[in-house]
């Protein structure tokens, strides 16, 4: 995929004044920091990782950098009791004290989380940061959005995208299984999310742009087409896995929004997160939730659809005008999605899991979020949609 060409195109198309960030996503690209750090003339840089990704590259990070006699300071995050790091006020609040007032550039080293907890800090502080990813498992990357949990309640703050990203597919390609299958099944999301956006086009009369559309669907059928390599995690695989996570995050970037890669799927996700919060339980990987839910989205649509279009509530709801225009429409586009079947086995292809058994999240708890999660976003889903019209509690 050429990213830039593509991004900058979208960019031009929507008139949006958008810097793309210098991304390099190859072999060694660690390599290339020193340099782009010494073009820019900076000296104190800030390391932010936790214990796994220190190791992954945060050590050897440190080195290159040493080298050049350049100003390291590292900042360890503090895991739980669970032994995670969670992009909560305590990190948060840590990196903001830990870092100092003159530093030039703070670097992300490690996964979505460490991204968002640095995104904050280095927005509130005026600090550009760099990114580091060191698995395929978020499409957040090199996105403005924050997903942080505030007073134990997921919230998307809009904060500072990186100014470079330097994905080096030697680290990302030894990350775990896991990582990776995450990473996938947050671009499998894309075949829900990209449905809701376009029910909240022609329902919710929201903003909608088929340019941003079009480049989020290329990434996915590429994933798709090369579930292959991606599950084998060799070079070509992770490389094609990484492209598609970094164009979702750019396509988010220059709309401003998430609505091309976060529909009902996610509110799923982060329904689910912050249950597992409450009850200080570990917590499951991003990408692994999103990709369980979207076989639970696509079942639930295809299942309740006609039952919609033939809803005397929903005539009697501001979504009325809009289902009776296009929910003959809207259904023939549910019809060409997978079934949730075919999902599960792509899931299963990659490594990741594809039932909420599977993630441990207990059945009463999917059945509130089937019928409550889609408060968290003040968003037209299907998922809403379908909530205004039940008699009883949905379930699947």
């Amino acid at each position: 995929m050429n990213i830039l060409s593509e991004i900058s195109q979208l960019a031009k198309d929507l008139e949006v004044d958008f810097q793309i960030p210098e991304i390099y996503i190859e072999p060694g690209a660690l390599k290339r920091i020193n340099s782009y750090i010494l073009t820019n003339r900076w000296d104190k840089i800030v390391l932010v990782y936790d214990e796994n990704t220190y190791r992954a590259a945060g050590q050897r990070l440190e080195e290159f950098l040493k080298k050049d006699s350049l100003t390291t300071q590292g900042i360890k995050l503090i895991s739980n009791e669970n032994d995670q790091v969670i992009a909560d006020e305590k990190s948060l609040v840590q990196v903001l004290i830990e870092t100092p007032n003159d530093a030039d550039v703070i670097i992300a080293v490690g996964s979505g989380t460490i991204h968002d907890i640095v995104r904050f800090a280095g927005h509130k502080m005026n600090i550009p940061f760099i990114s580091v990813p060191t698995a395929a498992s978020v499409d957040g990357f090199t996105s403005k959005g924050a997903p942080l949990i505030l007073r134990g309640v997921k919230q998307t703050i809009q904060t500072a995208a990186p100014i470079a990203v330097f994905a080096d597919i030697d680290v990302i390609k030894a990350a775990p299984r896991e990582m990776a299958a995450a990473g996938f099944g947050d671009i499998l999301g894309k075949y829900t999310s990209l449905l809701d956006w376009e029910i909240s086009k022609l329902v919710g009369n929201e903003p909608f742009h088929e340019g941003a559309a079009s480049l989020t669907r290329k990434a996915l059928e590429t994933c798709v087409e090369y579930i292959e390599e991606i599950s084998n995690a060799d070079e070509k695989g992770i490389t094609i896995l990484m492209n598609a996570l970094i164009e979702s995050g750019l396509v988010m970037q220059i709309l401003d929004y998430s609505r091309p890669a976060s529909g009902a799927e996610h509110h799923l996700s982060h329904y689910w997160e912050m249950y597992l919060l409450k009850t200080n339980q570990k917590q499951l990987l991003h990408g692994a939730k999103v990709g369980v839910a979207t076989t639970m989205i696509v079942e639930l649509y295809k299942k309740n659809w006609k039952k919609l279009l033939r809803s005397e509530r929903i005539k009697n709801t501001v979504y009325g005008n809009g289902i009776e225009q296009y929910g003959e429409y809207i259904f023939s586009v549910i019809e060409k999605l997978p079934f949730p079947d075919e999902l599960k086995k792509l899931l299963e292809k990659v490594g990741g899991p594809t039932t909420v058994e599977e993630l441990g999240i207990p059945q009463e708890v999917v059945i509130e979020s089937l019928n409550e999660a889609y408060h968290l976003r003040d968003r037209c889903t299907g998922l809403l949609l379908l909530n205004q019209i039940k008699e009883t509690t949905i379930r699947l």
